[in-house]
């Protein structure tokens, strides 16, 4: 009878142990917190907007000197929202992709200029020049 007695107790402690580990495996054990939630990519309306206060920053400026070599962090503080509309273009499913195919030809020849390196003076048309040539086109093929 002692048998049968350790048998049960030692079956009962290994129930308990794989409801304890099933329970740990569901995510709700104490503590255990939940992955945290991917950021939501902005709007292309807003993406635009960041965009588009960036073109204007470098307008208010003092512009690029003339000599080359002074150019690159305002051209980079006008790319980087450039990638970031890029990506909210990309991720619009509400609007055909053919209907940005002008911006991403702008973005593209903006992305060319940038992978010229420092700014060389030759690519600031690249870069600048077409990033008002974006915000121009923004302006006239409003998002919502």
């Amino acid at each position: 009878m002692g048998r049968f007695t350790w048998g049960r107790t030692a079956a009962g402690v290994l129930l308990v142990a794989a409801v304890m580990g099933a329970s740990a495996c569901d995510g709700k054990a104490e503590g255990q917190k939940k992955p945290a939630a991917k950021p939501k990519a902005p709007t292309v309306a807003e993406a635009t907007k960041t965009f588009q206060d960036a073109v204007a920053d470098f307008d208010a400026s003092d512009g690029c000197p003339k000599a080359a070599g002074g150019c690159w962090g305002k051209m980079k503080s006008v790319a980087e929202p450039a990638r970031k509309l890029r990506k909210a273009m990309t991720a619009d499913k509400r609007t055909d992709p053919a209907f940005y195919s002008t911006a991403y030809a702008l973005l593209d020849k903006m992305e060319d200029g940038m992978d010229v390196g420092e700014d060389a003076f030759s690519n600031r048309p690249a870069v600048l020049g077409s990033a008002h040539d974006l915000c121009d086109w923004l302006d006239d093929h409003p998002t919502q």
